[in-house]
């Protein structure tokens, strides 16, 4: 299960098409996003979360640096500018023996970064709500 998990959330990536996180989101997932103090659970507002990322972040530079996964965790270190901004993060993602994405915890770096993607993450959010 570890890697068709991992392989799974590529896949979503490289296509940036967010129809796949159905099948590898668990009802009862809980989403850290880099800008909001509070856990989000549940699988609608991760999905509108991660979506709104897809669209977002995942642009023609985006790419993953590298990747440690251990047990049923992994951590994916990526890159990508938008806006002429360098902007390096991690997710960091744990699943069920099902295989399914128990915790999604995003972190973002420089502080500009943050302050650029806070900015068009809300209005993202707002178009596809």
């Amino acid at each position: 299960m570890i890697k068709n998990t991992i392989e799974a959330w590529h896949k979503i990536v490289e296509a940036r098409d967010a129809a796949g996180l159905d099948n590898i989101l668990a009802d009862n997932v809980v989403f850290h996003s880099p800008v909001v103090h509070t856990p989000q659970t549940g699988k609608p507002i991760t999905t509108l979360y991660l979506t709104a990322a897809l669209h977002v972040l995942n642009n023609d530079t985006f790419k993953y640096l590298r990747e440690v996964i251990s047990g049923d965790n992994a951590v994916l270190e990526f890159q990508t500018v938008i806006d002429g901004i360098s902007i390096n993060g991690v997710d960091m993602i744990s699943w069920d023996k099902d295989g399914k994405i128990i915790d999604f915890k995003v972190m973002i770096r420089p502080l500009k970064a943050i302050n650029l993607v806070h900015k068009m993450m809300g209005e993202m959010l707002q178009k596809i709500k």
